[in-house]
């Protein structure tokens, strides 16, 4: 295997491609459970029909654990983006398209996305009492099973030439309540310091779903609770900022 080009550099991974092939490679100390989980979540996405890169074999280079799939060429959505700005409300409307077909899928054998929310909101920062009130909102909440990325943003959509669209990075693949996985999107837009396409992004979602805004809104301190575990400080401070308005408006 040739890992001599390298596509991405993430905390804990380098993506390198290798021909038709993306290979990437985990360090050391990043835990096999959570290797083995990404490879089984993103096998079964596979089985859904939904354009997703297919794994070809999970291994081990220099003892680091690495997930090799196809390689796709083409533009991330968020590189096409940065691009051509006189087209961005095009590229939002392509993105809301895509996530409603994702959300159109059930995969019955992928994790519940209320439980992992439960361990997540359990193991924040914020005090006994937010988290009670974010756990008592969570519960009340409807139970779907539908499919959820979980990440779902520009750079995790690769557009080929011919304009067809792959989803990676299926990691935090649930399955759940897709208005979850909106204010998921939603906080993403924020953390990358783009509130105009965060509200139109929410916008259109809202009125291609036929979903009430204030129904997302009710997911996104839930939401970013559950993510403020994870990321840089910066980030933490503000999902905690999002998390502890717990009456949002």
């Amino acid at each position: 295997m040739k890992l001599d080009r390298v596509i991405a550099v993430r905390n804990n991974k380098t993506i390198y491609r290798d021909g038709d092939k993306c290979v990437k490679v985990f360090n050391e100390d990043f835990s096999k459970a959570d290797v083995l989980n990404e490879a089984l979540n993103q096998s079964r996405i596979e089985e859904t029909g939904l354009n997703i890169p297919k794994i070809l074999e999970v291994t081990t280079i220099d003892g680091k654990w690495a997930i090799v799939s196809e390689y796709i060429k083409g533009k991330t959505l968020a590189q096409l983006m940065a691009e051509d700005a006189d087209k961005k409300d095009e590229y939002i409307e392509f993105m809301v398209n895509l996530q409603l077909d994702v959300h159109k899928k059930t995969s019955p054998l992928l994790n519940k996305l209320k439980d992992k929310m439960v361990r997540k909101i359990n193991m924040s920062e914020l005090s006994a009492t937010t988290r009670y009130d974010l756990l008592t909102r969570l519960e009340g909440m409807p139970k779907h099973n539908k499919v959820c990325h979980g990440d779902f943003n520009p750079s995790n959509i690769i557009v080929t030439e011919e304009g067809v669209p792959y989803i990676i990075d299926w990691s935090h693949a649930t399955q759940g309540n897709a208005s979850a996985d909106v204010a998921r999107t939603y906080l993403l837009f924020w953390l990358n310091g783009d509130i105009e396409g965060a509200k139109k992004y929410l916008d259109l979602f809202c009125e291609k779903s036929g979903t009430a805004k204030q129904y997302v809104q009710k997911w996104m301190p839930i939401v970013a609770a559950s993510q403020s575990v994870k990321g840089n400080a910066k980030e933490r401070e503000f999902l905690l900022g999002w998390a502890d308005v717990v009456d949002y408006e």
